[in-house]
């Protein structure tokens, strides 16, 4: 039996991502004024992608809870779509992107943080709240995934949603440039129009990698419960 159920552990982790993205809202930095806002940062949209999620999997564990033992068919039919919801956001946006961007800043970060997250930064955000948009995401994801049985989409339809999704990021950033003049991450104004496609590419592929991986895990962790209790 778990110390905490996993419904109390999803109402706690969406709290938190409201807390977070309403203090980093609250914050007046330069580059919230100019063109894309916040939006322009994966990691803010990270932050939705997550807050969304949780409020999924919330309502998700309150319709079950109306739902249980009403026998009523069209209730059970909503919950189900709900479940599908929930299980395609898990798959397809919140574990890759999740884990994306907490592995990607934290490499950057460790070979030159003004690649990333210039010390400047540190006179508008508190480490709590650098730790609450780059560091938390993980523990949190793998928490749901470890408490629940997430159905994956078949591999093409996932592999075609996240490809879709990092491409649309990648022409988005783009666009903030070319309306702009500049880039979101500084790192890119450093580099060659070359090693600028060869870094597009290559998050992509990691994207696509980070997709696969998730199904590989949610399989792992949930084959070796039922092994588990077959013994």
């Amino acid at each position: 039996m778990a110390l905490v159920p996993c419904q109390v552990l999803r109402v706690a982790i969406l709290l938190s991502y409201c807390s977070i993205l309403c203090n980093y809202k609250a914050i007046e930095m330069p580059s919230h004024q100019t063109y894309g806002g916040s939006w322009k940062f994966l990691t803010f949209i990270d932050l939705v992608i997550q807050a969304v999620f949780f409020g999924i999997c919330v309502l998700t564990d309150l319709s079950s809870l109306l739902t249980r033992g009403s026998g009523n068919q069209e209730q059970e039919r909503q919950l189900k779509k709900l479940i599908s919801l929930r299980d395609w956001m898990l798959a397809v946006l919140a574990f890759p992107v999740g884990v994306f961007v907490v592995a990607v800043f934290w490499i950057i970060y460790a070979y030159d943080r003004e690649m990333i997250y210039p010390k400047l930064l540190d006179n508008f955000i508190p480490g709590w709240l650098n730790h609450g948009m780059h560091t938390t995401v993980l523990p949190f994801i793998l928490i749901e995934m470890r408490t629940s049985h997430h159905e994956y989409p078949s591999r093409r339809s996932g592999l075609t949603a996240i490809c879709t999704f990092s491409v649309g990021y990648i022409l988005w950033v783009c666009w903030v440039h070319h309306v702009t003049g500049m880039w979101v991450y500084p790192f890119l104004e450093h580099i060659g129009p070359g090693a600028r496609i060869l870094f597009f590419g290559s998050t992509t592929i990691l994207m696509n990698f980070l997709y696969l991986l998730g199904e590989v895990l949610n399989s792992y962790i949930w084959d070796t419960q039922r092994t588990a209790k077959l013994k």
